[in-house]
């Protein structure tokens, strides 16, 4: 009897966290000032993804991920978490992030921002963004992956406090323990 009791109990409580950190990766929409200018922040939606393959080809030169590969993550709503950047209706950046709640790691799966809006804080907001959010699900890490050739990158991760890790051929794995005391302006 007791063995069933604590099997319920767990489940219980398995489900009710389950949904906090799903009302908790909840995105409203808002106008973010970012640097001085306004900007509109939003959870990507599947309408997203041939704009977002369009920032993605600007910044990479190809699309290492395909619509489909969007479209999954974009779907997965209770253990990802996709955000959009645009200005006069038109989309200049994206980040995406999965959450990994057996491990406590938030892992940035993507993030691009077009070429003529790099420099102007658009890509550090939405990573601070998602350090927010993982620390309110009570992930104790955040990881990402850059290529070795993208120095600029590296050095906002480091200004932002990812530590680097392990390097495979040309891409660098980037890890930032988290912290509750970590500021977010």
């Amino acid at each position: 009897m007791f063995e069933k009791f604590k099997e319920w109990f767990e489940t219980s409580q398995n489900r009710q966290r389950r949904q906090v950190i799903a009302d908790t990766l909840q995105f409203k929409n808002a106008i973010e000032n970012i640097n001085g200018e306004n900007y509109f922040i939003a959870r990507a939606q599947i309408t997203d993804i041939p704009e977002i393959l369009q920032v993605e080809q600007q910044v990479y030169g190809a699309t290492p991920w395909n619509e489909s590969a969007f479209s999954q993550e974009i779907r997965r709503s209770r253990d990802r978490l996709y955000l959009v950047v645009r200005q006069k209706d038109q989309l200049l950046g994206f980040i995406g992030c999965s959450f990994n709640f057996q491990k406590n790691d938030a892992h940035i799966t993507n993030i691009a921002v077009r070429p003529s809006f790099q420099n102007r804080g658009v890509g550090r907001y939405l990573i601070r963004k998602m350090i927010h959010k993982s620390l309110m699900v009570d992930m104790k890490t955040m990881s990402l992956e850059v290529r070795v050739s993208n120095t600029s990158a590296q050095r906002l991760y480091r200004r932002i406090g990812f530590i680097p890790g392990k390097t495979k051929k040309i891409i660098i794995l980037v890890i930032m323990k988290m912290h509750w005391t970590c500021s977010l302006s």
